[in-house]
């Protein structure tokens, strides 16, 4: 399948350090060419990538000292990935919603992950406008302020299995990971360790728009014996200085999307202890892999009971539902329903619906081809080949029945006289009834 990312320029694809979008990005399109995709990633050109990069700027917005108008390469590259959207299959954006006025005026399917918050007000005429879009959440939680929107599924964050290793002992110093910001609660953080009387090492990142914030209330909070900041952190250092932790705070009082942080912690098999907002009661199971509290004494309770939690089950709870295999599994279903979607408006019913079940199982297999039509010879139900009208001893009408996935008229008909489900947009997560035989294509 040919499948164009477009990743936004804040950060390199992945990045050199702080950028979770960025990250996913990366591990999304490396996934999808180890399937046998072909991948044109959109970012800037320090990106490190197997797919083709198409670099839009020399390096990252963020870390650059050339580029001031950090709107001026962004534009370029929407018009530069939408001018060549006929190269592509689909094109999946994380630019959360700029790229929807050219979204609905391409002539290929446009999928749109988004990232970010979407409870802030100026957001939701601008949804509005714009809700027949297809868009993915990465948290069900996100999806709260705009339930009507044209969501396609929920696509959780995952990670290389083998990005980090697994810490069987705990350390014996907390840890704060992420950004500093007011929404984070760096300072309630810095107030749970001294409380306890535990150390706490800071890794984060400071923005622009942050640093009179990071001034005027966090630097004065670090001169103390407990509190240690160390910065920004790579994906190699983040292996010990997570893994080697008694535990993750995250009091962090925002709806969260989805906290990139929390599945890391949950890989080196450290617990978390976290705010219930946002998506942390979908990542996070109470008592078994961390603790989800309501207050900052809640928190300091939860860590001086860490010791109950069960590292190894950290790490199974990761393997299980967190790694990038898993996520971009989810991601190809998405590709095959909207591409199936966007086919089925100028087919009839009996070839949109075979052609969603063959490309699927061509999309999950790194097939980009089409599939040959269906015919009575590469067809089964149930493991039993589709006979011929003539030789089923019955009407036509009965036979087509079957090929669209309705019961048939006379259940003697078939072999085994098993109904069929009823014929509706088949769900992105169910095979279609009707498969090819092993002998055929596939």
């Amino acid at each position: 399948m040919k499948i164009a990312q477009v990743a936004p320029l804040w950060e390199s694809v992945p990045p050199v350090l702080h950028g979770g979008t960025e990250r996913v990005v990366s591990f999304i399109t490396e996934e999808l060419v180890r399937q046998g995709h072909e991948v044109t990633l959109f970012a800037s050109g320090d990106s490190t990538t197997r797919a083709r990069l198409v670099a839009m700027c020399p390096e990252a917005l963020r870390l650059s000292k050339v580029i001031t108008n950090y709107d001026a390469p962004l534009v370029a590259m929407l018009e530069r990935a939408f001018t060549q959207a006929g190269e592509f299959d689909i094109i999946h954006s994380h630019l959360e919603f700029l790229p929807f006025p050219l979204a609905r005026r391409c002539p290929i399917p446009v999928v749109t992950t988004l990232h970010a918050r979407l409870d802030l007000p100026e957001l939701l005429p601008l949804f509005r406008k714009f809700a027949d879009l297809p868009v993915v959440s990465i948290s069900n939680a996100q999806r709260d302020p705009m339930p009507w929107a044209n969501w396609q599924a929920t696509v959780h964050h995952g990670l290389p299995q083998d990005l980090y290793s697994f810490h069987p002992d705990p350390g014996k110093y907390l840890v704060f990971l992420g950004r500093i910001a007011p929404e984070k609660g760096l300072d309630q953080a810095i107030e749970i360790a001294k409380r306890v009387e535990m150390p706490l090492r800071i890794g984060a990142k400071i923005d622009p728009a942050n640093l009179e914030y990071y001034r005027a209330v966090i630097e004065p909070l670090l001169d103390h014996p407990l509190i240690e900041y160390v910065g920004e952190v790579t994906d190699m250092e983040k292996d010990d200085f997570l893994g080697e932790a008694y535990a993750q705070l995250c009091p962090s009082d925002w709806p969260e999307p989805f906290g990139l942080v929390f599945i890391e912690s949950l890989a080196c098999g450290t617990p978390v202890i976290a705010y219930r907002r946002g998506s942390l009661p979908e990542i996070i199971d109470h008592g078994v892999t961390g603790f989800t509290c309501e207050t900052l004494e809640e928190m300091i309770q939860s860590v001086r009971h860490v010791s109950v939690v069960d590292r190894k089950a950290c790490r199974r709870a990761f393997d299980k539902r967190f790694t990038t295999q898993r996520m971009v599994k989810d991601y190809l279903k998405v590709y095959a329903a909207i591409t199936w979607h966007t086919r089925s408006s100028s087919a009839g019913p009996f070839r949109s619906r075979f052609r969603y079940t063959l490309t699927l199982r061509s999309f999950q297999m790194g097939k980009s081809q089409e599939s040959p039509p269906p015919t009575w010879g590469n067809m089964k139900y149930k493991g039993q080949a589709l006979r011929e009208p003539a030789l089923c001893g019955t009407h036509k009408a009965t036979s087509y029945r079957l090929l669209l996935g309705l019961p048939p008229s006379n259940p003697g008909a078939f072999p085994g006289g098993n109904p069929l489900v009823p014929l509706g947009p088949p769900p992105p997560t169910v095979s279609s009834p009707i498969e090819p035989v092993a002998s055929g294509p596939f």
